[in-house]
C-alpha cells in the first residue's frame, strides 16, 4: 500500500487532540451540570473579554464537531444563553456548519479511496441514488434528530457532492435543531439532560420537516401527472388490468406473470409470436454456428486421429436445418400456449392513443396500465449506393437459397464475428470490415488478439480502422469502395453480398408515441426511470426498445420488474439493478463477460487485480482439442471479491453461470476454491482461477513460521 504522508498527518493529528481531550479529562467541562454551575463565571469572562470569548468559543465548536467529540450540545445552550437566540443561532450554525464541512473533508480525503475500493458494488449504488436525490437526501439526514453528526459526515464523504452544496444544504438542515437548543439556552438553569429540551411532538416536527423535500417532490410528481393524465378520459372500468404490446422475449415473459397472478393481461403481437430471438436472432443463428462447429470437426478430423475423412456442405439443408429448429422451438411462444396460460393474445397491429386505451386495428380496448416491449431492428446506414448491391441483415440472412462465394461484414461486434466465422467455416471467402482499430472494442485488448488470430487462422480477413465510402455495382459485380481512417487511403472490394451488423434501432414509431409525447432518449430508446416507467406513470418498457442491454435475457429481467410494477406499483415498486448481468458471443471459442473488465475499471479509475489461468493447463479442456482460451477475473485488491470476468473458451457461456451466482451473492474466490468440482470436467477451470487468486496471496511469513516448525518436528 502507498504510503501518503497527508493523510497520515491529518490521522496523527486526530489522535492527538482525543488523545489530549482524554488525558485531560475534558469531557467532564462539557456536561450540563458543569455549565449551569458555572454559568455566572461564564457571564463575566463574556463581559470582560467579549471579542476574544466569542473566537475561542467559535474556534473550540469548529474543533468539537470537527473531530465529533461530545459536549457540542451543551456549548449550544451557552451559546444560547450567553449571546441570545439572533446571535447564538449564527455563531452556532457557522461553526457547526465549518466543523461539519472540515470532518466530511477529512472523510473523503483519508477513506474515499479505501472505502469505495472494498465496497465498489454498494457505493455506485449509493452515488447513483444520490446523484438522483443528494441534497433532498443530505437535508433529511441533517433535519431528524435520529442521524448521529458524525456519521453523516463520515458517510456523505464517500459521495461526489460539491463542497459548497454540502456546506449550504447541512446549515439549512442544522438550522431548526440549532434555533430550539439556542432558544432552550435561555432557561438553562432549568435544564438537568438534553431530554428536557426534545418533545414527541418536536421530534415528529423534526422527521416531518426532514421529509419535507421528499414530500414537496412526490407531491409535484403526483401532480404534474395528475395534470398530464387530465387531458384523457379515463374510464369507468377497464378492459384489462395490463395490455402488452409487443411478443417477443420482453413481452412474452411480460405477459406470462402478469397472468400468473391472476391478472387480466392482453398481448399484442402483429407478426409471429417470439419476436426476433426465436425467428431471426438466438435460436436460428445458434442453429448455424452449430452445423459450422460440426464442419470444422470435420475439417481438423486428422487431430483426432480420423484420416482421410469426407464429407458435403449443403447449404440448403443447413439452412432448412435452421428452420426445423424453429419450428420445434415454436410451440414454446405460441399463441395457443400462452392462452391456456390465461394471456388474451390478439393478433394486430397495436396503436396507443391515450395512456388508457389501445387501439387494434378498428377495435379499441381500455386497460389500467400498459408495457411497451417492441423490440429493436437492425440499423441500416444510408450508405452512398447501398441500394445497388444485393445486401442482407440478421433479419433476412435466413433466407438465402445458395452460399455466397465472396462475403463482405460490416461491423466487428458480436453479431457480425459470429456469422463471419460461421459462413467462412461453410466456404464462404469472408472479410471483416470494421471503424476501430480491433474487432471487440469494447472488450479488452487481449480478447481482441486472440479472436483476430483465431479468425485470420480460419483465413477469415479482417479490415480494421476502415469506413465505407459507397457501394456500387460494375459489369455485375458488386463493389465497396473503402477507406482507411488512419491515412485517408482508398481501397475497392468486390464480394457477392455484404451483410451489415452494425447494431440495433428501437421500434418506436408507427404505434402512437409521438402522438402521446413518450420522451427517448439521444440513442433512440424509450427513455424510463428505474421503475421502468415512461414518463406516463402507467406506461412501462422494457427489452430492447429500451436498453441499456439488448440480449433476451436482459430482456426476460425487465419483464419481471415492468409487470409487478405496473400492477402492484400502487403498495410496493421495485428498481431494476443491472448489476451482475453476464453475456455471451458464440464464436468459437466463445466469449463470455460478467461485471468489469480491464479497460472499463481503467476508465472509471477503478482498482483492480488481475488473476489468470489458460485453458490449456486443463486436463478436460486438453482431452477434448479446446485448450484454447482463459479465464480471467477482476477482484478488488487485497481481496478475494469479484467484480468482473472475462472468460474466452469453448463453453465460455456455461462456465459464465458460477461467477454469476458467486457476484450476485458476494461469493468470493476463496468460496470457490474450496467446492468441489467434478474431475475432469470444463468447471474446474474455475476452480483453478481462484486456486491461481490463492497462490498469489500466500501467506508467507505463516509459512517460515510452518516451515521452521517441521523442521523442529524432524530435529
Amino acid at each position: 500500500m502507498k504510503f501518503n504522508l497527508k493523510k497520515v498527518s491529518i490521522v496523527i493529528l486526530f489522535l492527538v487532540i482525543i488523545i489530549i481531550f482524554q488525558y485531560l479529562n475534558l469531557k467532564s467541562y462539557f456536561n450540563i451540570d458543569y455549565i449551569r454551575e458555572n454559568q455566572e463565571y461564564f457571564y463575566q469572562i463574556f463581559a470582560d473579554k467579549r471579542v476574544e470569548f466569542l473566537i475561542g468559543f467559535f474556534l473550540l465548536y469548529i474543533v468539537l464537531t470537527t473531530v465529533s467529540f461530545p459536549g457540542a450540545a451543551v456549548l449550544t445552550l451557552l451559546g444560547g444563553a450567553l449571546f441570545g437566540v439572533l446571535w447564538g443561532t449564527a455563531i452556532v450554525s457557522l461553526a457547526s456548519t465549518i466543523g461539519a464541512t472540515l470532518a466530511f473533508l477529512s472523510s473523503r480525503y483519508i477513506l474515499r479511496d479505501s472505502v469505495k475500493n472494498k465496497f465498489s458494488n454498494q457505493i455506485k449504488q449509493f452515488q447513483d441514488n444520490f446523484e438522483k436525490n443528494g441534497k433532498a437526501y443530505l437535508f433529511t439526514l441533517r433535519a431528524i434528530p435520529i442521524f448521529p453528526f458524525f456519521m453523516v459526515n463520515l458517510v456523505m464523504g464517500f459521495t461526489a457532492i460539491r463542497v459548497r452544496d454540502y456546506f449550504w444544504v447541512s446549515m439549512l438542515g442544522m438550522l431548526p435543531g440549532t434555533l430550539v437548543y439556542v432558544n432552550a439556552g435561555k432557561q438553562l438553569g432549568t435544564i438537568k439532560s438534553v431530554k428536557d429540551i426534545f418533545s414527541i411532538e418536536l421530534f415528529i416536527s423534526f422527521a416531518l420537516l426532514g421529509l419535507f423535500p421528499y414530500l414537496i417532490k412526490t407531491t409535484i410528481s403526483y401532480i404534474s401527472m395528475k395534470i398530464k393524465l387530465a387531458k384523457f378520459k379515463k374510464p369507468k372500468k377497464f378492459d384489462y388490468n395490463l395490455v402488452v404490446i409487443g411478443g417477443g422475449a420482453a413481452g412474452l415473459v411480460t405477459s406470462y406473470i402478469a397472468a400468473t397472478v391472476k391478472a387480466k393481461v392482453a398481448l399484442i403481437e402483429k407478426g409471429k409470436m417470439g419476436g426476433d430471438c426465436l425467428y431471426t436472432g438466438c435460436v436460428p443463428s445458434k442453429t448455424i454456428i452449430k452445423s459450422a462447429k460440426i464442419i470444422s470437426y470435420l475439417k481438423n478430423a486428422h487431430e483426432y486421429g480420423i484420416d482421410n475423412c469426407k464429407y458435403n456442405i449443403n447449404f440448403t439443408e443447413i439452412m432448412q436445418r435452421v428452420k426445423n429448429v424453429i419450428r420445434k422451438i415454436e410451440p414454446h411462444d405460441s399463441r395457443e400456449r400462452f392462452t391456456q396460460l390465461g394471456v388474451d393474445c390478439i393478433t394486430g397491429k397495436a396503436e396507443i392513443i391515450s395512456p388508457y386505451e389501445v387501439q387494434v386495428d378498428n377495435k379499441i380496448i381500455t386497460t389500467k396500465n400498459i408495457v411497451i416491449s417492441s423490440g429493436a431492428s437492425p440499423n441500416l446506414f444510408p450508405f452512398e449506393g447501398l441500394e445497388k448491391v444485393e445486401y442482407r441483415t440478421s433479419e433476412n440472412i435466413w433466407e438465402l437459397k445458395s452460399l455466397p462465394k465472396n462475403m463482405l461484414i460490416l461491423g466487428g461486434g458480436a453479431i457480425g464475428c459470429e456469422m463471419a466465422q460461421a459462413f467462412a467455416r461453410m466456404g464462404s471467402n469472408v472479410s471483416i470490415l470494421e471503424k476501430q482499430d480491433r474487432l471487440f472494442s469494447k472488450e479488452d485488448i487481449d480478447i481482441s488478439i486472440f479472436i483476430e488470430n483465431k479468425f485470420r487462422h480460419e483465413n477469415i480477413s479482417i479490415l480494421t480502422n476502415k469506413k465505407v465510402s459507397l457501394f456500387e455495382r460494375k459489369n455485375g459485380i458488386n463493389i465497396v469502395q473503402y477507406e482507411d481512417t488512419r491515412t485517408g487511403t482508398s481501397y475497392s472490394l468486390e464480394f457477392d453480398i455484404v451483410f451489415i451488423a452494425l447494431g440495433r434501432k428501437a421500434n418506436v414509431t408507427g404505434f402512437g408515441l409521438e402522438k402521446l409525447g413518450i420522451k427517448l432518449r439521444n440513442d433512440g430508446t424509450i427513455e424510463c426511470d428505474e421503475f421502468l416507467r415512461t414518463n406516463y406513470h402507467n406506461i412501462f418498457v422494457c427489452g430492447d426498445v429500451t436498453g441499456p442491454f439488448q440480449f433476451t435475457h436482459m430482456a426476460s429481467h425487465q419483464a419481471w420488474f415492468a409487470a409487478v410494477n405496473s400492477l402492484f406499483g400502487d403498495f410496493k415498486r421495485f428498481k431494476i439493478n443491472y448489476n451482475n448481468i453476464p453475456w455471451t458471443t458464440f464464436t468459437d471459442p466463445e466469449i463470455s463477460r460478467i461485471g468489469l473488465n480491464e479497460q472499463i475499471a481503467g476508465q472509471a479509475k477503478i482498482p483492480f487485480e488481475i488473476v489468470k489461468y489458460d485453458l490449456a493447463k486443463l486436463d478436460r479442456a486438453v482431452t477434448e482439442g479446446e485448450a484454447a482460451g482463459f479465464i480471467k477475473v477482476l477482484v478488488r485488491p487485497n481481496t478475494d471479491k469479484i467484480i468482473g470476468v472475462t472468460i474466452v473458451g469453448a463453453i465460455a457461456g456455461e462456465l459464465m453461470a458460477e461467477f454469476a451466482l458467486a457476484m450476485k451473492y458476494n461469493i468470493g474466490l476463496n468460496k470457490i476454491l474450496s467446492t468441489t468440482h467434478a474431475y475432469p470436467t470444463f468447471s474446474e477451470a474455475n476452480k483453478f482461477v481462484a486456486g491461481e487468486w490463492k497462490k498469489a496471496h500466500v501467506p508467507t511469513k505463516l509459512l517460515s513460521y510452518v516451515q521452521k516448525f517441521h523442521a523442529w518436528k524432524r530435529s
